[in-house]
Parts: C-alpha cells; structure tokens; sequence
C-alpha cells in the first residue's frame, strides 16, 4: 500500500498523511496564539507554508518523518497535525498541535496514542520522546498520561521545554 493510501483510525478520529490539497486548511489554523508553545511561528503567506509543506511530503516520501492531518471521523473536519520524526532511530519524536477551538475535547491524547501505536508496529522503537513547552499543560497531561516522563529540560528559542520519555510497551495497543 503507498503511504498516500494509509489512514489511521481511532474511536473519533482518523489521522492521515499530510497532502498538497490539505495546505489551506492547516495554514487557516496555524496562528499566534497556537503557536506560542510550538517551535514554529505562523508562515507569512501560502508560499512559505509551501516550503514546509513540501519538506514533509520528501520526508514521508523518503520514510524518515511522517505528517499526519488530524480529522473527526464522522464529519472529516480539519483538528490538526501531528508528526513521527525520525521515525527509524530508537526513540522518535512525537509532536501535535490542535486547532484552537477544538482544544479541550481530549482529540490530543487519542491521536498521539492511535500515532505512537502505528509506529511502535511499524518501526518497532522502544520509546518516543515528546518535547513540550514547560508552560503547556494540556500538551504536558498528553505525554504524562502516556506513561511519559520528564528525561530532560531544555531552553528553546522561544520557551523553556521539558522532554517526555514515553516507553513504548506502557502504551495502549
């Protein structure tokens, strides 16, 4: 099966690859105020939004990064992004960011776990770490309540960071 056709399901949500024709919505949801506890500010225009965006297609062409658009299953509505970085090493990285106004309804935790569980059977790694701005909580109870714990703290350029270990046996199958 090419990576286009792959869809990840979970009880209220479906995570997808990200693709060209997911760009608009992603960039209408990506503002100042989502931003502030992501590594990453607001793109200035659709062009430099297309520079990342093709980025992501080369690393899930290559298998080594993988972007996930994030939709409710029933309606297909846009809820975010989500990636698997380095997805061959030992310990990838998990990252999501969720659209203001669906923040709060738990979409987070269940797509990072519906995530970190097609991972651990495609790559079979033994941990994820998950970086997270200190001041972020709802992001923070995400990681924790995947048996995650803090490994390491580190000054961003934007916010001090902890960094999340999650073992990958401690999570739901």
């Amino acid at each position: 099966m090419p990576w286009t056709d792959l869809a990840i399901t979970c009880a209220h949500l479906v995570l997808r690859p990200f693709t060209a024709a997911d760009a608009d919505e992603a960039l209408a949801c990506i503002t100042p105020t989502l931003t502030r506890y992501l590594s990453f500010d607001p793109p200035a225009d659709g062009q430099a939004f297309e520079a990342v965006w093709r980025g992501w297609l080369a690393g899930m062409a290559s298998g080594t990064d993988w972007n996930f658009v994030l939709r409710e299953r029933g309606s297909g509505r846009f809820l975010g992004l989500l990636g698997l970085h380095r997805a061959h090493e030992a310990e990838p990285e998990l990252g999501i960011w969720i659209r203001e106004d669906a923040h709060g309804k738990g979409h987070g935790r269940e797509a990072v776990a519906a995530l970190a569980a097609w991972a651990r059977a495609q790559f079979a790694p033994r941990a994820f770490v998950y970086p997270v701005a200190e001041a972020n909580t709802a992001s923070r109870r995400i990681a924790q309540g995947l048996g995650g714990e803090v490994v390491a703290r580190q000054q961003r350029p934007k916010y001090p960071a902890v960094v999340y270990r999650i073992p990958a046996a401690t999570l739901p199958e």
